[in-house]
């Protein structure tokens, strides 16, 4: 089982940009990862996929604006979020399918592992 361990979360105005990592505990070469977020009362939603071949998948409210990368070699995951805007503002998730479902995207039930969360909070 893989550890997930996020950082980088923080207060920022509306226009802003924040990074998000998210540390393994274990090699993530050959999975799929991810990001998902929950706001209050909301439910959880994928944010953003990569797929051990670097391909990547956005949901349609952050494409354009957020981009998911990873270092293999430190087994570190990204999440690079510009133009923030206050519907941003929610825990963040770093996720794992570490059964590997055979296909990949940010949907929430694909992912089988995911770290405690870092929040961001955007003010307008």
């Amino acid at each position: 089982q893989v550890q997930l361990v996020e950082s980088g979360g923080g207060s920022v105005q509306a226009g802003g940009s924040l990074r998000l990592s998210c540390a393994a505990s274990a090699s993530f070469t050959g999975y799929c990862m991810g990001w998902l977020r929950q706001a209050p009362g909301k439910e959880r939603e994928g944010v953003a996929s990569i797929d051990s071949d670097g391909t990547t998948t956005y949901a349609k409210s952050v494409k354009g604006r957020f981009t998911i990368s990873k270092d293999d070699a430190k087994d570190i995951l990204y999440l690079q979020m510009n133009n923030l805007k206050p519907e941003d503002t929610a825990m963040y998730y770093c996720a794992a399918d570490l059964k590997y479902a055979g296909f990949c995207d940010e949907r929430p039930e694909i992912f089988t592992d995911w770290g405690q969360g870092t929040q961001v909070t955007v003010s307008s």
